[in-house]
Order: C-alpha cells, then sequence, then structure tokens
C-alpha cells in the first residue's frame, strides 16, 4: 500500500481521496510543523505532498529514504524543491498550476488598485480616529485608464492580470524571455525589461524565482521607474531587493508598491513597515476557499496517480541527473 506523508492539513476532497489510494500520514493541528517533525513524518514514506515553506533538500530526501517516489508541492512555484537532487534521486516533482491563477491576478489587481488610490493609508486614517474632511488635495491617488500596465511574466497569472488590467483601461506591455502565447488576445507589446520599467505606470510582477530572476528588480531597475510608478509583487519575495525598495519608497523615487510576498517570509523588513505608501499582506494570492481546495485535490491527483503507476497531470520539468 502507498504511504502518502502530508505536511500540512489539506482542505477539500483531497483527504479522502488520498485515504482512498492509500495510508496518510499527515500531521495533527493546522500549524507549521517543526523541521524535525516533517523529517520524522516523510520517514519511509512513499509520496510526500509538501508546502511551499517545506525545504526539499537532501536532509529531506535523506530521511524519507530510498522508496521516495515523488514530492507534489501543493503550490505552483517549486523553489522550494531541490529540483537536481530529486532528478539524482529519480524522484518526481509536481505543482499545482492553472487552478490559482484567477484567485492570484485577482489579489494582484487589488494591491494595483490599492497602492494606487491609497487604500490602505486611507484605511489607516479612519480606524486611528483621525479627524479629516474632505478636500481636492485629500488623499489623492493616480488613474488607472490610460495608462500603462507592465507585466514581468506573461504566463497564466500575468496574462488574467492584464485581461483585468484591460478592462480598467490600462495599455498591457511586458517582459519575457520569449513571446507569449497571451500576447495576442491582450494586444500587448514586448519590451526588454528595462523599457518596461520605464515605460510603465504599474508593474506587476509575475516570475518564478530561480538564479536569474533573484533581485531581479534592484536598485537600478527602481531608478528606471517614473517617480509617480507603482510595483506590485505576488511572484516571490526575493524577486525583489527588498533594501533598494525600501529606500525607493522612503525617497518618493516611485510613488508606491503593493505587496503580498516578502525575502524573508513571515519576516517583513522593518523599513517596509515604516511607510505609508506600501500595502503589504500575508502572502495570501491563492487564499480563497475554492482555490484553495482546487490546489490540494490537484496534487493529490498528482500524488494518486504516481502511486499507480500513471503520468501525473501537472509534472515538473527536471534537469539533467
Amino acid at each position: 500500500m502507498t504511504t502518502f506523508a502530508v505536511t500540512a492539513a489539506l482542505p477539500g476532497r483531497a483527504p479522502e481521496m488520498l485515504a482512498e489510494a492509500g495510508e496518510v500520514r499527515d500531521v495533527p493541528g493546522a500549524g507549521r510543523p517543526e523541521r524535525e517533525e516533517l523529517l520524522r513524518l516523510v520517514e519511509g514514506a512513499d509520496i510526500a505532498l509538501t508546502m511551499l515553506y517545506v525545504r526539499v533538500d537532501e536532509e529531506f530526501l535523506d530521511a524519507a529514504g530510498e522508496g521516495l517516489r515523488a514530492v507534489c508541492n501543493v503550490a505552483v512555484g517549486f523553489d522550494n524543491v531541490d529540483l537536481a537532487a530529486c532528478a539524482r534521486r529519480g524522484i518526481v516533482v509536481t505543482n499545482t498550476p492553472g487552478v490559482l491563477d484567477d484567485a492570484t491576478a485577482d489579489l494582484a489587481f487589488a494591491l494595483i488598485l490599492a497602492a494606487r488610490r491609497r487604500l490602505g493609508e486611507a484605511e489607516r486614517l479612519v480606524r486611528a480616529g483621525e479627524p479629516w474632511e474632505w478636500g481636492m488635495g485629500f488623499m489623492v491617488g493616480h488613474d488607472l485608464r490610460g495608462g500603462r500596465l507592465g507585466i514581468v511574466g506573461l504566463g497564466g497569472i500575468g496574462a488574467r492580470v492584464g485581461a483585468r488590467g484591460r478592462g480598467f483601461g490600462l495599455e498591457v506591455a511586458y517582459f519575457g524571455r520569449r513571446e507569449s502565447p497571451h500576447e495576442a488576445e491582450l494586444e500587448a507589446t514586448r519590451l526588454d525589461l528595462d523599457e518596461l520599467l520605464a515605460t510603465s505606470d504599474v508593474i506587476s510582477l509575475h516570475t518564478p524565482l530561480t538564479p536569474e530572476t533573484q533581485h531581479l528588480i534592484g536598485a537600478r531597475e527602481l531608478a528606471l521607474m517614473k517617480p509617480t510608478a507603482t510595483l506590485v509583487n505576488t511572484a516571490r519575495g526575493a524577486v525583489v531587493d527588498e533594501e533598494a525598495l525600501v529606500e525607493a519608497l522612503r525617497e518618493g523615487r516611485i510613488a508606491g508598491a503593493g505587496l503580498d510576498v516578502y525575502e524573508d517570509e513571515p519576516s517583513v523588513n522593518p523599513g517596509l513597515l515604516e511607510l505609508e505608501n506600501v500595502v503589504l499582506l500575508p502572502h495570501i494570492g491563492s487564499a480563497t476557499v475554492e482555490t484553495r481546495a482546487a490546489m490540494a485535490e490537484l496534487a493529490a491527483r498528482n500524488a494518486i496517480a504516481i502511486a499507480r503507476g500513471e503520468e501525473p497531470q501537472a509534472p515538473v520539468p527536471l534537469p539533467d541527473a
């Protein structure tokens, strides 16, 4: 019988699906388990279902043992998984693409609106009980219509953000290593990164975290942006150099930012916490009841297919061993 090691409580039908297919070993409660508990959990397992905060490295794979056949990540990203180590050991890796695209795009666009219209700052003012009165210059932000939305990574999520932007009257441009299949439907213009940064009113990041994209947006790139521009990141925190972002926001070199992800989650750079012109959320891009259930169920389908000797729905390409 296949043993599934599940590193967090899963919503939806996923627990039932796994229980019907094999033995389920999971962690008690809804909190995040300690590393030692995770390593004990995966010992002797056939398939591990992992969360984005679980480091799947040599230590993890050693703890699981030679019988581990697959790592099924309950996330679209997989920067927490050492793909090369899995490839060397013949371990299949899967993820959950597609099912969270709309929820994450909604959240990204919510950050765009909140940052452009200073919604976080305005709500804090009201909640603090500060006196205020309507005036022509009171809490003014920036329009969206007629501006340019620059998308870094026009994949599934980025394309859905672009579609929302078009609905708000934004022109769409993007940067990517290759032409996006969504270019025509969005009437999007492909630009190099420097031109995208220099000409966009909103920059929204939707690229995976890789050695090439770590600190893709640093001091030099922020200096290229308009002083009226907004940066939004719902991808991975380390795509942005947070220290450089703090300085750019503090000095007014860009108008604002909206962040759902951070370099050292769950810690947030203290400099960001001091600033009014940044909207800060706790990594909730996919956090809807429906989407989290869909993610868990796709991960379960991947795991069950592998247990049956079938091809999983969403395999992650591995490097050559």
